[in-house]
């Protein structure tokens, strides 16, 4: 069976990076970085070491122009993906009357306009071919709101609103568009949480934990195969009970 090449952003964050540990399993993976991009590169290293098929791609998501010139390379080489599981992201946070234009057209670039080049770019080859699946990392704040975080909220809550969109355009070709929830999850963007903090967030979820990159990126593997075949349109929350 020809393994399917799944595209996974945001590599180098906690998230990204268990998607592509869990997807390079099964799949051939692109793993995407813009900064990060030496950590990936290392990241792909050890992958191939292992003898799994994982290659290291740059481009800033947030540029029209740069999301063009990176799906050229990608379909000069793999002529197609069959998945994407677009975990690039970033936060901010603080109040939304001090925000600057800056700040918020950074967020919205990052996490929503990203995912509209993207999708733009590489759903016309899973159409053609009559399948493909897209998974995009919302947030349980794009379903809830965070106060102090109202440019993230909002960039998820989009998210969540382009990909049922795009499961009602898609559908019909067979391509299947879904948008996981994480809650808390343990990574980097933690790291200017106190302990006191991250224990009451911890026990504010029904399983009084805060979740893993492993939690999310079990999910999109499930979502990227073909056990998931009926499932599209769908919000998934990886909380722990949180909402």
């Amino acid at each position: 069976m020809r393994r399917k090449t799944v595209l996974v952003t945001g590599a180098s964050g906690g998230i990204g990076e268990a998607c592509v540990r869990r997807l390079s399993e099964s799949c051939t993976v692109l793993a995407h970085a813009n900064h990060g991009t030496e950590k990936v590169r290392n990241l792909c290293r050890e992958l191939c070491g292992m003898g799994r098929d994982v290659h290291a791609v740059q481009a800033d998501l947030s540029t029209s122009a740069e999301v063009r010139k990176m799906t050229e390379e990608i379909l000069s080489l793999y002529h197609g993906i069959d998945g994407l599981v677009h975990a690039a992201g970033i936060a901010f946070t603080g109040l939304l009357t001090e925000m600057t234009d800056e700040e918020w057209d950074r967020v919205i670039g990052t996490n929503l306009s990203s995912a509209f080049y993207l999708c733009r770019a590489f759903l016309p080859g899973m159409i053609r071919k009559q399948s493909g699946s897209v998974v995009l990392i919302s947030s349980m704040w794009g379903q809830a709101g965070a106060s102090c975080e109202a440019a993230y909220s909002a960039s998820k809550a989009g998210l969540i609103g382009l990909g049922k969109a795009l499961s009602r355009e898609c559908g019909p070709s067979g391509v299947r568009v879904n948008c996981v929830a994480p809650g808390v999850i343990d990574t980097a963007m933690m790291a200017a949480y106190s302990a006191e903090d991250r224990l009451e967030l911890a026990q504010a979820a029904s399983l009084s934990r805060l979740g893993t990159p492993e939690d999310v990126a079990g999910l999109c593997a499930f979502l990227m195969g073909d056990e998931a075949s009926f499932i599209t349109g769908q919000v998934i929350g990886v909380d722990g009970g949180f909402l």
